[in-house]
């Protein structure tokens, strides 16, 4: 791309000068257990820690009915089979997902992210 007068062009537009330098960008290893912080000041929240909830559903009763039960008894909930489960951080809703059952333990697949209103 030529520009008329190469002064005035700001330098994310200016076409790139040859210098001979390599300017191949590093591969990067998928394999790392952690990903690389974004900055080095981001590496002191990392060990913050949060709480982290994977909403079922949820239910209304009286007390005197919440009192009444045993072991075994069945709580019928708010959410049907195959509806999204909410999950939440700290007590905000950041994401939806399904239950998954791996190697006899329930887990979740994340399917959506929730963008937050400012």
């Amino acid at each position: 791309m030529d520009f008329p007068n190469q002064d005035l062009v700001p330098a994310e537009l200016a076409p790139p000068e040859e210098d001979g330098l390599d300017t191949e960008l590093p591969e990067l290893d998928v394999n790392d257990e952690e990903p690389a912080p974004a900055s080095a000041t981001m590496g002191a929240v990392y060990d913050i820690p949060v709480k982290v909830q994977a909403v079922l559903g949820g239910a209304r009763m009286p007390i005197n009915e919440l009192l009444r039960m045993r072991s075994g008894a069945v709580i019928e909930l708010d959410r049907r089979v195959g509806e999204p489960i909410d999950v939440l951080v700290n007590d905000r809703l950041i994401a939806r997902g399904e239950l998954v059952l791996i190697d006899g333990s329930l887990g979740l697949t994340l399917t959506e992210i929730v963008k937050q209103e400012r």
